[in-house]
């Protein structure tokens, strides 16, 4: 079955790499006719394996406009709480009303409970927490149709199996997890946007 998204915006955070879940997040939704955001941190990326290289995010954008839909993108610190409000109005400003959120971006630190303290649980909690929870209720407060909208939040194998030396980071992600099942249960009884879900 092939999904129609034509007229329709995505915002996807965390694209920041041409190989990365969130660059295939965006191909995948812009092939089905979507318009496209992203957002990206190239610093976080830097401190990583991969390293971060801004001018990827750029090159992604470029191959996901040569598809003919639109595709535009910013580099914000969702650490930030003014970050959520400020992708939300940048969304609006340049693209029109986003009918898709996907919660992609994440802040990840390998390390158990010897290492384990609270500036670490304050860096994972920032991004993957609050600013994951608050992207989801500016989508649904701005959210002004009847139906179809849909909001996905990535977790992780927390749920499923022991995931040991990412205590940080498997503890913000199994909170998300949790709030997912209750703002789908809230949202539903709104009657919009449709019931957000979780891709482990």
């Amino acid at each position: 079955m092939k999904i129609d998204l034509r007229g329709r915006i995505a915002i996807i955070t965390g694209a920041s790499r041409s190989i990365g879940i969130g660059a295939t997040i965006a191909r995948t939704l812009a092939a089905a006719g979507a318009d496209i955001f992203i957002t990206h941190y190239t610093p976080y990326d830097r401190l990583m394996p991969w390293g971060g290289r801004s001018e990827e995010a750029e090159q992604l954008l470029a191959d996901l406009n040569a598809t003919g839909v639109r595709a535009v993108g910013m580099q914000v610190d969702l650490a930030q709480p003014d970050t959520p409000a400020m992708i939300f109005n940048a969304v609006a400003e340049r693209l029109g009303a986003p009918a898709i959120l996907v919660n992609n971006a994440t802040h990840s630190e390998n390390g158990d409970i010897e290492v384990l303290d609270a500036a670490q649980m304050d860096r994972h909690y920032a991004v993957n927490v609050r600013g994951a929870t608050m992207l989801c209720r500016e989508f649904v407060m701005r959210w002004g149709s009847a139906s179809g909208g849909r909001i996905i939040n990535l977790t992780s194998g927390q749920g499923v199996t022991p995931m040991p030396g990412e205590l940080a980071y498997i503890t913000t992600k199994g909170a998300i997890e949790a709030f997912t099942v209750s703002l789908a249960a809230g949202v539903a009884r709104r009657g919009s946007p449709s019931m957000p879900s979780t891709l482990a």
